[in-house]
């Protein structure tokens, strides 16, 4: 047997998302430890789908409702080894790279404020992810009015002087 699905990640719009991939039970501690250290006093949920043993779905998370939300769509994708994470009040760039250090951690699929929506392979031995769909399809290539929206936008978020 082999199925494919597109399942949707549910999240409200000013929530980010990062998902990965992980392959070890101490992933939650883990993460936990690195977005706690990265940002101090960062909003945060996650979910990890352990994939042996209990197979259970971890999470932890420092606001609840988030934790909540991210045990809600870890068993929507029902895939082994993997995580997602919400974030609110700071963006994936603030913690990615210290995400891509944990040394469990075996890759990112997407890290996103955008509407996602994962696509899936089903066998008879379980779920994997097979990629993201990650917001919507390009309208076109930049003007200079688009450039100038760019840099200004940047600025005003803090991210460029």
């Amino acid at each position: 047997m082999l199925e494919f699905k597109a399942v949707k990640i549910k999240k409200p719009e000013n929530i980010n998302v990062i998902l990965g991939q992980s392959h070890f039970i101490k992933t939650v501690e883990d993460l936990y430890e690195t977005m706690v250290s990265s940002v101090p006093g960062i909003k945060f949920g996650m979910a990890f789908t352990e994939s042996s043993g209990a197979c259970k779905i971890r999470s932890e998370g420092t606001d609840k409702e988030l934790k909540a939300l991210a045990e809600e769509n870890a068993l929507g994708l029902g895939c082994g080894h993997v995580f997602i994470l919400f974030i609110k009040d700071a963006f994936p760039i603030n913690v990615l790279n210290a995400i891509k250090n944990i040394p469990e951690v075996c890759g990112i699929f997407c890290a996103s404020a955008n509407p996602v929506e994962v696509i899936i392979a089903e066998t008879d031995s379980g779920r994997g992810i097979l990629g993201v769909v990650d917001g919507a399809k390009p309208k076109g290539i930049e003007d200079s009015g688009d450039i100038t929206w760019r840099k200004e936008f940047l600025r005003k978020i803090g991210y460029k002087l």
